[in-house]
């Protein structure tokens, strides 16, 4: 009795020690979290209720940004290029994504090649990306449109034009993410058992239906995880807008984001208050559709 006494006053000691050690590895992480993180949300949640002035002097306004906010009509606009923006552009991105991460889990000659080419663009400055297809869109000397008179098709002014400006941005966007989905995915897709694939195979089973009832629903994990971060990202696009599409230009109401109305406000006519008013309200949106997608997530996701 005595001896289960000690070594359970022993157990409790390694226990408090693993704990103490664990905690001490993980603070400056969590230290790092609390800091950049998680103060600022609150922070900024503060300042949207104040008015600032010149050298950073602020005074209590109440509710007065959030009114300023949505009186603007370029909220709206902005509110709407983001939701259309993400709601097109992440759906066709891991689409793609999946059909080029399942091409690329073959046995091909230049199987490194093509991965490379297709992670490229994710580690390729946005600024560049954002410059480089600048080029490409421009409506005079563009390759795009230069390609397109080959078969005698009049190109439209791509990031001039407001109804083209934003299908422009989303064509960039979903070609930049698919390199980080394409990696995400093919992690996933090589945790698929062989096994799985050769009964299938044994039982007559093509290709296609393979994929439909073994690669997409084992598959289903990696998506979700690839879900939730691009929504993530996609509601906070802003280099490529600001790259490609001037302040000045005819469709900025069709092009601008969110973000890029933030940086408007904040940097551009210094009404801070307002800006924190806009990125709380983007907050509280990009946690309402992460809490959805992982209540939806019981509906579709399978993981066993």
């Amino acid at each position: 009795m005595k001896d289960t006494k000690v070594a359970t006053r022993q157990m409790s000691t390694l226990k408090k020690n693993d704990i103490f050690w664990g905690y001490l590895f993980i603070a400056p992480t969590l230290l790092g979290l609390l800091i950049f993180y998680i103060f600022p949300v609150f922070q900024t949640f503060y300042y949207s209720f104040n008015d600032w002035g010149d050298f950073g002097n602020y005074s209590w306004s109440g509710l007065q940004n959030y009114k300023d906010m949505f009186d603007d009509p370029q909220i709206w606009y902005s509110f709407r290029n983001t939701l259309v923006y993400a709601f097109v552009m992440v759906p066709f991105s891991i689409a793609i994504s999946i059909v080029i991460a399942v091409l690329l889990n073959q046995k091909i000659k230049g199987l490194t090649i093509y991965r490379t080419l297709f992670f490229l663009p994710v580690v390729t400055m946005p600024a560049a990306i954002g410059m480089i297809w600048k080029w490409l869109y421009n409506a005079d000397y563009g390759i795009i449109n230069h390609m397109l008179e080959w078969f005698s098709i009049d190109g439209p002014s791509w990031l001039t034009d407001p109804n083209w400006v934003l299908i422009s941005i989303i064509i960039v966007g979903t070609w930049s993410a698919i390199g980080t989905n394409m990696v995400i995915l093919l992690s996933g897709l090589q945790g698929i058992p062989k096994s799985l694939y050769e009964a299938a195979s044994l039982d007559g089973a093509s290709p296609i239906y393979s994929f439909f009832k073994i690669t997409l629903p084992l598959l289903s994990p990696t998506i979700f995880f690839v879900a939730v971060i691009s929504f993530i990202s996609a509601f906070q696009v802003f280099d490529f807008i600001f790259m490609m599409v001037s302040p000045t230009n005819p469709a900025i109401d069709s092009a601008q984001s969110v973000i890029y109305l933030f940086y408007h406000y904040a940097f551009v006519i210094g009404e801070k208050g307002i800006a924190a008013a806009i990125a709380f309200v983007l907050f509280i949106i990009i946690l309402v559709l992460t809490i959805i997608q992982f209540r939806l997530q019981k509906r579709w996701v399978h993981y066993e």
